[in-house]
């Protein structure tokens, strides 16, 4: 679905634009009317998970880059910043873009088919992912992008409204909104909401550890497999990342992951395959992949679109190491986009990319063996 309000908008564009929506019948801005309700603007919170040190340093401690800050000095991910000798979360309160979107799209396979999400994001990251779909957002300070001036509340009352079953935070990295993202995330866990984190998960245990206990799942996006393609692509290291898929896999929630396979980059069958050895021995069989195609983008460019052969060749590889659901995504239709059930090999969710065209799921079971599926498929 489209992106309901834009972060460059005004505040008077933003009632426009929804009123014109409305006008038009449009259930999406009706839904969310709460949006464009009066807001005091962005708290000033104190981040988390910092060390203060002697001249009025701090450390921060929420990713692996342990950054080290002089008084004025941001982190690498844009978001924090050394203010008079205490870490400050900019992203705090200011969200840059709110979408209804289909769980599908996170994306999510064995999590309430078809159910709809409010996705929210901050500007910032902790990586430098060369191939960045949202690179305006995420490459930049929160403070230099057009936020949209909405509450928490407003927020809430509004995925309420809309009928959505939660939130997932998501388009940019929510390791840079971590604060924000779990303010948000307690107070809709107390409504009945449902929380999900689609994230790069380059990040320190504790962290993601107390992160884990307060969301629902996980779509954790695996950028490689080779340790040269995550420096050369995202400009981090991938220990940290398998560390926190087994720490996410440790506090028992539900766990998807997604690869987009790039030409010439990570896109060799036998890598795909080794990945997923390690996930099957790590994290469990029945983890579901995503292999994504690439689209050309931020400074990937010159890059092709990866061929559907190729994604073809990377399930096979995948289903070989031992994964019982793989699926592809960006491209549809395709086989790949249906959920079958590992045991009888009988449909049990079909899809058309994100859509779902029919759910025979009956209690989280296979209709026709009665196999457990793996999954969250009751709200």
């Amino acid at each position: 679905m489209p992106i309901l309000f834009r972060p460059d908008w005004t505040r008077r564009e933003l009632l426009a634009g929804a009123a014109r929506l409305a006008a038009a019948g449009a259930g999406a801005a009706a839904g969310l009317s709460a949006l464009t309700a009066a807001c005091a603007g962005p708290e000033r919170r104190e981040a988390a998970y910092y060390d203060r040190l002697p001249g009025q340093k701090i450390q921060c401690h929420v990713c692996p880059l342990d950054c080290i800050l002089e008084e004025g000095q941001t982190c690498f991910c844009r978001t924090r910043k050394n203010e008079g000798g205490r870490l400050y979360n900019h992203s705090f309160d200011r969200p840059c873009l709110l979408s209804v979107d289909p769980i599908e799209k996170a994306p999510f396979a064995h999590v309430l088919p078809g159910a709809q999400l409010l996705s929210v994001a901050a500007g910032g990251c902790n990586l430098r992912c060369l191939y960045c779909q949202n690179w305006e957002q995420s490459q930049a300070k929160p403070e230099d992008l057009r936020v949209l001036d909405v509450s928490r509340e407003e927020v809430l009352s509004g995925t309420e409204e809309k009928k959505c079953v939660g939130l997932c935070y998501t388009y940019t990295e929510p390791v840079g909104y971590l604060d924000y993202l779990r303010v948000i995330a307690e107070e809709a866990r107390k409504r009945g909401l449902k929380n999900f984190v689609a994230t790069a998960a380059y990040v320190q245990k504790q962290p993601i550890r107390d992160l884990a206990r307060e969301v629902d799942g996980f779509c954790v996006s695996i950028k490689g497999w080779r340790d040269e393609v995550y420096e050369k692509v995202c400009g981090v290291k991938k220990g940290p990342v398998l560390d926190a898929l087994q720490i996410i896999k440790e506090e028992k929630r539900w766990l998807e992951l997604v690869y987009v396979v790039i030409p010439t980059y990570n896109d060799d069958p036998k890598e795909v395959g080794a990945m997923a050895a390690w996930v099957k021995a790590n994290l469990g069989a029945d983890v579901p992949l995503h292999l994504a195609r690439f689209f050309p983008e931020y400074k990937m460019k010159e890059l092709p679109r990866t061929p559907v052969q190729t994604i073809d060749a990377c399930v096979a590889a995948a289903c070989e190491a031992g994964l019982r659901y793989v699926y592809v995504t960006n491209v549809a239709p395709h086989d790949r986009n249906h959920t079958v059930c590992a045991d009888c090999g009988e449909t049990v969710v079909r899809r058309l990319g994100f859509k779902v065209l029919e759910n025979r799921v009956k209690g989280g079971k296979c209709p026709k063996c009665s196999h457990a599926l793996p999954g969250i498929w009751s709200a």
